[in-house]
């Protein structure tokens, strides 16, 4: 992620030339990495804690070589503790230098989702194997996570059992919460992943997607998600600012590019979760 909470929305990017890296022991990065491991272990446990941060980790660390890759200049990931929730608002690297081009963007916004995606599946599948099965009804009204398609089907997969039924290892809860932020991290609009993904593939072209996007945010709200009214307004507010041009906006993607938009497109679906919390009767 590009931005200091779960999602990646990455600064304003500066006019400069990338920097030469330096050579200074990261005292900030290493402070706030192990002020984030303290926290996440102190509210959920050590399982959770190296689950989560696992994944955020390998999602920073996919931006990042793929900003040294392509010359661009960005800083090693900033953990972010926090002292309540899940112990963490996320993490981010700060791009210092404009995108060369629409190649760059897509591999540099693509390859966080993706590289954290295969940690957060092999998580989740073992954090399912770790969990039980309960056939039992709830005795009294209880909080309940929402499934994406995937989830669905990695719980078919592995428990063979309905996911209303499953009571999460809290492994098996760090790797949702891995593929929610994925999914969080793929909304096409402004500078959030999804959105670095859109602007490669249609540059100044397409606004109709995120204002589709915002609608149907918006009607899961009033569907009993308000959680959602939350993000429609990130959405609209990402929407209005707009993306920053690459120094090369006439550089179109590539065959393999262009095909490997439909995947994260798929990828977006797949983890994407309507109703993430519910109340159970």
């Amino acid at each position: 992620m590009d931005d200091p909470s779960l999602f990646s929305v990455p600064p304003a990017l500066d006019e400069v030339a990338p920097a030469a890296p330096s050579r200074r022991f990261p005292t900030v990065h290493v402070v706030l990495f192990v002020a984030t491991g303290f926290t996440t272990v102190l509210l959920h446990g050590v399982a959770f804690a190296a689950a989560l941060i696992a994944i955020l980790a390998v999602h920073e660390s996919g931006h990042y070589v793929m900003c040294r890759r392509h010359g661009v200049a960005a800083s090693l990931p900033y953990f972010l503790p926090a002292p309540f929730a899940l112990g963490t608002f996320g993490a981010f690297i700060r791009i210092r230098s404009r995108f060369p081009d629409r190649r760059a963007l897509f591999d540099i916004g693509a390859a966080g989702p993706w590289a954290g995606f295969v940690v957060a599946v092999v998580v989740t599948a073992i954090g399912l194997h770790l969990s039980t099965v309960s056939g039992a009804a709830p005795q009294a009204p209880m909080v309940e996570l929402g499934d994406s398609l995937l989830t669905t089907l990695l719980t078919w997969l592995v428990l063979g059992a309905d996911p209303s039924h499953v009571v999460l290892h809290p492994v098996a809860f760090a790797g949702w919460v891995g593929l929610f932020v994925t999914s969080l991290n793929l909304l096409p609009a402004g500078q959030l992943d999804g959105g670095h993904v859109l602007y490669a593939i249609s540059a100044r072209r397409s606004r109709a997607l995120p204002g589709a996007l915002l609608a149907f945010l918006v009607w899961l709200g009033f569907r009993g998600q308000p959680v959602w009214f939350f993000w429609a307004v990130i959405i609209a507010l990402m929407t209005f600012l707009g993306h920053p041009p690459t120094l090369n906006d006439l550089r179109p993607l590539d065959g393999p590019r262009r095909l490997a938009t439909l995947g994260t497109l798929a990828l977006f679906v797949l983890t994407f979760v309507p109703e993430p919390i519910r109340i159970v009767a």
